[in-house]
């Protein structure tokens, strides 16, 4: 039997090889302390922490991410560009959750872990699609699942599709799992005149 995987999902992941600076340190904890709570955890009322001077780095960082995306995975066209909107820091502390979601007005999304246990901490995502005839199965895969986890650990990057439902199951770590996570839109010109599906933003 020949398998082709059809219109597949991807969801990417990088990994920061240094540590945080002292600079980085100093800002995670200046903003952990105005928060606002939410649907089962808490987050920054900085909603636009990757523009702050302390975070350069780490946005550069995040941009490559972004870019290799767009140029492996998405195949953009020349002259399409995309760019970091919205940014914010998620706080999720023992038998905390983050409710299920999308990311609206925003094309790719992606979570920067600051502080997460491979062996405990995971992000999940959903196929959203229905499923009239649901019988059970022998073993889950990638194929047959209608929802898939991956273990996530400080420092790694997860770069997936907007539209991509997702959540955070409830945490049992002891320490609070902390996330940057950001929102990405395009900016200049995007389709086609000839096509009549120019946009220029």
């Amino acid at each position: 039997m020949i398998t082709h995987t059809l219109f597949p999902t991807a969801v990417t992941f990088e990994t920061l090889e240094r540590e945080f600076t002292q600079e980085e340190k100093a800002f995670f904890e200046k903003i952990s302390k105005d928060t606002r709570n939410i649907m089962g955890n808490s987050t920054s009322n900085n909603t636009y922490v990757l523009n702050e001077p302390e975070m350069v780095d780490l946005k550069s960082f995040i941009e490559q991410g972004v870019a290799k995306y767009i140029s492996t995975i998405c195949q953009l066209a020349d002259g399409n560009q995309i760019e970091v909107t919205q940014s914010w820091i998620n706080y999720t502390e023992k038998g905390q959750f983050h409710h299920k979601h999308k990311h609206t007005n925003s094309f790719l999304s992606g979570v920067f872990y600051i502080n997460a246990k491979k062996e405990l901490d995971k992000i999940q995502f959903f196929k959203d699609v229905y499923q009239q005839i649901k019988p059970e199965v022998k073993e889950f895969n990638v194929f047959n699942s209608d929802a898939w986890f991956f273990s996530v650990e400080s420092m790694q990057l997860v770069l997936f599709p907007s539209s991509l439902e997702h959540m955070v199951q409830t945490v049992e770590n002891d320490e609070t799992r902390v996330s940057l996570a950001f929102n990405t839109f395009f900016k200049g010109t995007i389709g086609s005149a000839k096509r009549l599906t120019e946009l220029k933003i």
